[in-house]
């Protein structure tokens, strides 16, 4: 019973860890001094009839510190790597010369800052929703326990306790991420 316990709460760790490990590398594409391909790498196009990340569909380069371009490999995909660039929330003006597009990034003013704020906001939001998914999927595994009679009603209360408590310190992690990645927005 207790390794039951045991598994089911590594289980939750790993996929909450999985959570901020997404939340990570999103909040490394938020740089707000310098271009980075993280950057664009959450960004999803509409592309074959399904949306795809970006990466899939070109090579994003950083050719100067304020310039990204994304080298699309199929031509028809251009306009929709551009429309999805200048739709996914983080201010940018994308341009296309043939098959590359460029992405210059704009100068830090207040405005810029404050989105690059909401989107921060938005990817912590993301992973709070992703973490309590892996809550309720929790809690759904503890009561098919109980209901199957493998673990007692105390024990059951038991488990729900920790789970609930595995999911306050992840998302209390993820706001101390979002916090420190708002300091540094503001900051630069």
């Amino acid at each position: 019973m207790a390794a039951d316990l045991t598994a089911l709460k590594q289980d939750l760790t790993r996929r909450m860890d999985g959570a901020l490990e997404t939340l990570r590398r999103e909040f490394s594409g938020l740089r707000s001094g310098r271009a980075s391909p993280a950057l664009l790498e959450p960004v999803r196009v509409e592309a074959y009839g399904s949306e795809m990340p970006l990466p899939q569909v070109g090579t994003i380069a950083v050719p100067e510190a304020r310039m990204i371009t994304v080298q699309v490999w199929d031509r028809a995909l251009v306009n929709a790597v551009v429309a999805a660039i200048r739709d996914c929330g983080l201010g940018l003006n994308p341009a296309a010369d043939g098959q590359l597009v460029r992405v210059p990034l704009p100068q830090l003013t207040g405005e810029r800052r404050a989105e690059l704020s909401k989107a921060a906001h938005r990817y912590a939001e993301g992973a709070k929703v992703a973490v309590r998914g892996v809550r309720r999927d929790g809690m759904e595994q503890v009561k098919a326990l109980e209901k199957k009679s493998t673990i007692s009603q105390d024990d059951a209360t038991r488990w729900h306790d920790e789970v609930q408590k595995l999911t306050d310190s992840y998302v209390k992690r993820v706001d101390d991420l979002l916090a420190e990645k708002d300091k540094e927005i503001k900051q630069v």
